[in-house]
Order: structure tokens, then C-alpha cells, then sequence
């Protein structure tokens, strides 16, 4: 089966999750730390851990030392989500997006540095096509802003920088170690971040409470909402052991293109659920980032 059907299931899963955040920020988390949120990801992955074992019990047979640095790549991930979450409650996610694009930057310098992975000139050609596609889906020209950010930019290329590391690492070790036991130990390494967030005295009392008001939604949609994540997740991870770094970002970045897709069947049949700019520039630029992205696909598979 091709890499692509893997490396897509990450932004499809994602852009299904996107909206479902936007309603558990507007109803439960609004007045919450972006903090809260990691730690439900946290305990999702908490809660995968026996299955995995159960079904490959050699995942703990591993080195501590491999454990460890698989364990690190888990919070690597969950402190960039932080990054992210952080530039996100300060800026809109149209601003905030187009900064994504630097981690398959990221993941090419350190690619071609440490695994001594080379891309061919057509397989850059359609990288740079998604790429740009993704970017024309992100940006709204009326939203542009005529000043430098420099605390956006710090944030989101920090994210950027520490996503495409954690990836690296998992890919060492998902082909050296095999896919499922490295899956393990990284959502070990995320459950200890989320364990950690909880030990924080504020983050703790913000969980609690969310569980007093409404304990069967809160646990019911952030369940659904993590577990489309995870499979997003795993897809896009296990795209890595069979593609270039740089190139399976490269399509993670595509999230947007499917968000705004997944908008438009909303707002046409659950416009109380999410409404999307269904004006004719919109649909034509984001139509052409679609072919731009559509393009790029075929070159990258060649």
C-alpha cells in the first residue's frame, strides 16, 4: 500500500479534529489554559498502552536506553503542541498556520543530515507544490498583518523545530525497532507530560473542575476528539518508516485544505456547527491550492 494513503490519514483525521476543537474551546475551554487540553491527550495515550502491550508484549523488551529516547520524542511532541497551542490563543489560526510550513524545512535539513536521505529533483518539485498550496489555503490576504510578529514567529518556528526532532527520532527508531514498540514508548513519554501538567496545582483544579460541570460531554467529545487524533497520529507515524522525513511533513501540512473542505460540508448542513467563507474568491483560491497540492502529490509518489 502506498506511503501516501498513510501520510494523507494524518491531515484528514486532523482537520476532522480541528472543528471538534473548535467546539470544545467555544463551550468547555474557553476560559481554560491551552494546558488543560494536553493533558486529555496525555490520558488517551495513557489508555492505549495496555492495548499495545497486550497485543505485541515485546514492546518492553527494549533497552532503557531506547525506551528512554523513544519516551523523549513523546514529550518533545506534546511541548511543541504547547508552542502551538500557546501562538494560537494570541493570534488567529489563519496567521498561525502558514509558520507549519517550516517543519518539512526542518525535517529536510535534518533528514538529509542525519538519516542521509536524498530527495530527487522532482520529489522537491512537488514538496515545494504542497507546500505552497498549503500556505495559499492558510493565508487570507484582508487578515495579512503589516507588522512583524516576532513572538508569533519565535513560538511557531520553535514548534516547527521541535515536531520535526520528535519525528526524526521516531523514525530512527521505528526502523531500527519496529513501528509498534516505538508508538509505545513515545505515548509513554506523552502520558508522563500530561502526568506532569496535572502535578501543576492551577492545571490540576482547571481539569477537576471541567469534569464537576459537565462530566458526560466533557469525557464523551474529547474522547471521540483524542481518539481521531490518535489515528491521525499513527498514520502519519507510520508513513515515516516508509518515506523521507521532509516529504511526510511536507503532506501533514495539507491540514488546512481538508479543514476548509470538512467547513464547507458544515456550513451547508450544520451551519450551527461551523460556518467556512463560502464567497468566489475563496472557493477559487482555495481551489487552486488543492490543485497545487493535487500536483505536488503526483510528483512527490514518483
Amino acid at each position: 500500500m502506498s506511503w501516501l494513503i498513510f501520510a494523507f490519514t494524518g491531515p484528514v483525521l486532523w482537520a476532522i479534529s480541528t472543528h471538534l476543537d473548535k467546539y470544545l474551546v467555544e463551550k468547555y475551554f474557553k476560559h481554560s489554559h491551552v494546558a488543560v487540553l494536553l493533558i486529555f491527550t496525555a490520558l488517551i495515550g495513557l489508555f492505549a498502552l495496555p492495548f499495545i502491550w497486550i497485543a505485541v508484549p515485546s514492546v518492553t523488551a527494549l533497552g532503557l536506553r531506547s525506551a528512554a529516547l523513544m519516551a523523549f520524542a513523546g514529550t518533545l511532541y506534546m511541548t511543541g503542541m504547547l508552542f502551538y497551542l500557546r501562538a494560537l490563543q494570541s493570534e488567529e489560526a489563519s496567521v498561525v498556520a502558514p509558520f507549519y510550513q517550516a517543519a518539512p524545512l526542518f525535517g529536510y535539513v535534518l533528514g538529509y543530515e542525519v538519516l542521509g536521505e536524498r530527495l530527487s529533483d522532482v520529489q522537491i518539485a512537488g514538496g515545494a507544490l504542497i507546500v505552497a498550496g498549503a500556505m495559499i489555503a492558510s493565508v487570507r490576504a484582508a487578515r495579512q498583518r503589516g507588522i512583524f510578529n516576532g513572538r508569533l514567529a519565535a513560538l511557531m518556528l520553535t514548534c516547527a523545530l521541535i515536531l520535526a526532532t520528535s519525528s526524526l527520532i521516531f523514525k530512527i527508531f521505528a526502523v531500527r525497532d519496529e513501528f509498534w514498540p516505538t508508538t509505545f514508548w513515545m505515548y509513554a513519554g506523552e502520558a508522563v507530560f500530561g502526568i506532569a501538567l496535572l502535578a501543576v496545582g492551577s492545571f490540576r483544579e482547571e481539569f477537576v473542575g471541567l469534569f464537576r460541570k459537565s462530566p458526560a460531554a466533557v469525557l464523551s467529545v474529547n474522547a471521540a476528539n483524542e481518539l481521531i487524533n490518535l489515528g491521525g497520529g499513527l498514520g502519519n507515524r507510520y508513513a515515516l518508516i516508509l518515506a523521507p522525513l521532509s516529504l511526510v511533513q511536507a503532506i501533514g501540512g495539507t491540514t488546512t485544505i481538508f479543514v476548509f473542505a470538512f467547513g464547507i460540508v458544515l456550513s451547508i448542513f450544520y451551519p450551527a456547527l461551523g460556518h467556512e467563507d463560502l464567497s468566489r474568491g475563496e472557493l477559487i483560491r482555495k481551489g487552486c491550492a488543492a490543485v497545487l497540492v493535487a500536483a505536488g502529490t503526483v510528483l512527490v509518489n514518483r
